[in-house]
């Protein structure tokens, strides 16, 4: 019967763990979207989910103790809720983001911050509760039952989500179909929960049909909560890097991928800047490659008759929805490849008469790799004799602010590196050419000459475009600014700074409050919470560093990222039953176990300043699951270490996702974009030092 009893309480955490991570990686896609968000984004929803989840997991032992007494039927109660609350909690993010901002607008990190944190904090308070009060209540029937297996099963859910999602349901289904399969479990498990302890059967079925018809009709309203306030939507698709639309208004579609307008069918101006500028540099525009495109432009390159078009487009449902819609005229030449840009590049051969570059502005790792030494040093190896490279920036009206002028002077001292002629072109964005011979400014002169019309050129150009505008912004760039390098993404950190100067903020109040809370919390804890704190933020933090990594040097192959954020996940599970068993070696094995990951960091450290481009997707695999199966092999340790009591037990699961946060936001907001992924490593292993140095200190005074 206690068997059976503690079956039934497992089922509801494995179930849990798979609506958890399915749930997480939703709400991240629907930030995204909602607010043209990238990598700081993701820092901040996760950050906000792990501390919440610590926060909970606290309260769980004091609720329990003097208010609610832990019992299976409560247990019950609160399954049904998390079950139902994922779709409400998406639809919530979609509809009230125009109600607390102005629709259309940009929205600044403190906004975005206080926005997420009150958006999923019912739901993750929840989560955080729930594991806790799960081990509580198989204890009323079996007292000696280990923390440690709790913390096991849910690794299996965990696992078990995050490979439902990577693989199965964000290639095939909705976010609100992908919520409904995700929950369909947990609404069973705490069905078969209340069968099992429960007589109050009306009740029951009544929740668990008002759980299901949640779910239901989340699909339902789904295409209803994507209607926009103006135009319409005239094509819808969730595809594996992000959600696709097209909105047409009067005459005019325009394609948004993740939330970001990407481009629309009557952008003239556009077009014609992003093709003649560059193309009017080259004798003969025979070989063209293009890295992603906007409206227009392929009727502009058609004026050309180039011999080849080579277009670059990672996601293929983006490519069909451009030709689907005519924002992409199909020519003569034309080759569409399906591949990241700069992956593209490195095992091509062929060599073009330009190249350029239609990326947006390098506000997330995988767009500024193409801003990049590594990139650069690929272009010109493509590039013909004559040939030139084009790619742009934002631009601005009379006064360049101070960190876009880093950015732009960034990027030139990059740039010059390897093409001897480089300038900088003013407007609504700022056009870079860079070549092997002197730029001519006076392009409508040059179209004239091979015979090219254009409208907008033609009858603005000499307007805006004159020599002392170019004068003046080539003369602004500073050429001490550093470099923007593969290992020290400058960009990122020039673009973190932008962001908060949009909006007149500073990130150094939400600095100081965080390190003051770190200081208090950590002054507060045991030496063996120490340790999973320490070994949430190495987790988390070498997570995020993996990923960059392999964004950096291999693109976006969405099924390897997939995998590797699965890996993390699955190296938990073995290492907590080993561990299990290894408990009683106590403080020696947190200090093997400590100084083994210091080791696997410093590897990690020489591979990738030795190889980084030649490491095999494997090597980042076989590093993730090894760091992860030795946290997850000190969890039961440092819980043994503790008593393994109720206080022990939420105080190490506490500590564990509290760490985990702030090695989320601290890896991705600052180490990785202020100092490169070398010197990120060695932050962690510093972190992981000191350690083991307390490990060893406490373990001489016993």
């Amino acid at each position: 019967m206690k068997r059976r009893n503690e079956r039934v309480i497992t089922r509801v955490v494995i179930a849990t763990g798979i609506s958890s991570v399915v749930t997480q990686l939703l709400i991240i896609r629907e930030f995204l979207a909602q607010f043209q968000g990238n990598e700081f984004v993701i820092a901040l929803i996760l950050f906000n989910w792990l501390i919440l989840g610590g926060i909970g997991t606290i309260l769980s032992h004091r609720i329990t103790r003097s208010l609610w007494a832990a019992t299976a039927t409560r247990l019950g109660w609160l399954s049904l809720l998390l079950a139902g609350l994922p779709g409400v909690l998406i639809l919530a993010v979609r509809y009230f983001r125009d109600v607390f901002f102005i629709h259309g607008s940009s929205v600044g990190f403190y906004s975005i911050l206080i926005y997420s944190f009150l958006a999923t904090a019912p739901y993750c308070l929840i989560i955080g509760f729930v594991l806790p009060y799960s081990l509580f209540v198989i204890r009323k029937s079996n007292p000696g039952y280990p923390g440690a297996r709790i913390y096991i099963t849910d690794n299996l859910g965990d696992v078990s989500g995050g490979a439902l999602f990577s693989f199965v349901l964000v290639l095939w289904v909705s976010p609100m179909t992908a919520v409904f399969l995700a929950n369909i479990p947990l609404l069973l498990a705490a069905f078969l929960l209340f069968h099992h302890y429960s007589r109050q059967r009306l009740s029951v079925y009544l929740s668990a049909a008002a759980a299901f018809a949640v779910l239901g009709a989340g699909m339902f309203i789904e295409p209803l909560s994507l209607v926009p306030p103006e135009g319409k939507t005239v094509y819808y698709s969730e595809s594996r890097y992000g959600r696709i639309q097209v909105l047409k208004d009067k005459e005019q579609y325009t394609l948004f991928v993740g939330g970001v307008p990407l481009f629309s069918s009557q952008n003239l101006n556009m077009a014609e800047e992003t093709i003649h500028y560059p193309l009017s540099q080259v004798d003969t525009a025979r070989n063209v490659l293009l890295i992603s495109a906007q409206g227009g432009m392929m009727a502009e390159l058609e004026k050309y008759r180039p011999a080849s078009v080579d277009y670059v487009e990672l996601d293929p449902k983006v490519a069909d929805v451009e030709f689907r819609f005519g924002l992409i005229k199909k020519i003569r030449g034309l080759r569409v490849i399906h591949q990241d840009g700069r992956a593209y590049l490195e095992k091509s051969k062929k060599i073009y008469d330009a190249i350029i570059v239609n990326l947006s502005e390098p506000d997330t790792f995988q767009i500024n790799r193409f801003y990049t030494d590594r990139f650069f040093a690929l272009a010109r190896r493509h590039l013909a004799r004559y040939g030139v490279l084009s790619f742009a920036m934002e631009g601005f009206e009379n006064y360049l602010a101070e960190p876009q002028r880093q950015k732009l002077s960034s990027l030139y001292n990059t740039v010059r590196d390897y093409f001897s002629h480089v300038l900088l072109l003013p407007g609504e964005k700022i056009f870079f050419l860079c070549g092997f011979r002197p730029i001519n400014t006076d392009i409508p002169k040059l179209l004239d000459q091979k015979g090219i019309p254009t409208r907008y050129i033609r009858g603005y150009y000499y307007g805006n475009v004159t020599p002392e505008r170019i004068e003046r912004l080539n003369s602004l760039i500073d050429p001490k600014t550093p470099k923007n390098i593969d290992d020290v993404p400058q960009l990122m950190h020039l673009m973190f700074l932008q962001w908060f100067a949009k909006f007149s903020t500073s990130p150094t109040g939400f600095i100081v409050v965080l390190l003051l809370f770190c200081m208090v919390y950590l002054f507060r804890i045991h030496l063996e919470e120490f340790v999973l704190f320490s070994t949430g933020f190495m987790v988390m933090g070498s997570e995020i560093l993996v990923i960059f990594a392999f964004q950096i040097f291999f693109g976006y192959i969405y099924f390897q990222i997939g995998l590797i954020v699965t890996v993390f996940l699955a190296g938990l599970l073995p290492g907590a039953w080993f561990g299990d068993r290894f408990r009683k070696r106590s403080k020696q094995t947190l200090m093997f176990t400590d100084g083994l990951l210091m080791v696997l960091m410093g590897l990690l450290i020489a591979a990738v300043k030795l190889a980084g481009h030649q490491l095999p997707v494997a090597a980042y695999l076989v590093f993730g699951f090894s760091v992860s199966l030795i946290c997850g092999f000190q969890f039961p340790v440092a819980l043994y270490l503790r008593g393994g009591d109720a206080p022990a037990v939420t105080q190490t699961f506490s500590a564990d996702l509290i760490g985990a946060a702030f090695g989320t936001l601290i890896a991705n907001v600052f180490l990785i974009p202020y100092f490169g992924i070398i010197w990120t490593a060695a932050g962690l292993i510093g972190l992981k030092f000191l350690s083991l140095t307390v490990t060893i200190l406490s373990y001489e005074n016993v």
